[in-house]
């Protein structure tokens, strides 16, 4: 080894530690971050429910009174949150999955272009999620 390697200087390395739970409220995500999280949230969500959702489709096309049946247990408030809950979760995951996509192809991966994409897809996902819950709840 040649002197000046040996005499160079060791630079100081970060010190990257994982963070405890009692840390979260400290901690602030980019808004890419939240939006990438909320995506594999509504995922897990949907492929979570997804057995119990085309069950209630399987019983409410069963025969004119069990629609009835279900359609009188969809006019409750807490079962159109929840629906509205469900909404969401696919609007917002179809949104994020096109931002992706459109990443995949090596677009919008500037620090500035994702950020902006990700506010778009909030904007866009909770946009349509109010729109639908005005219908929802018989607004028009």
């Amino acid at each position: 080894m040649s002197e000046a390697v040996r005499e160079a200087p060791k630079k100081e390395r970060p010190e990257f530690r994982n963070i405890h739970v009692t840390e979260l409220s400290n901690y602030r995500l980019p808004l890419a971050g939240l939006v990438s999280i909320l995506h594999r949230i509504s995922g897990l969500t949907m492929f979570l429910l997804l057995p119990f959702v085309l069950y209630l489709l399987e019983q409410s096309l069963r025969s004119e009174i069990s629609f009835a049946y279900y359609q009188g247990i969809v006019s409750y408030p807490l079962v159109k949150l929840i629906i509205l809950a469900l909404v969401w979760g696919y609007l917002h995951h179809f949104c994020a999955g096109c931002r992706h996509l459109i990443m995949d192809m090596h677009i919008g991966l500037a620090k500035e272009q994702a950020r902006h994409s990700a506010a778009t897809v909030l904007a866009v996902s909770l946009s349509l999620t109010a729109i639908i819950a005005l219908k929802l709840f018989g607004v028009f």
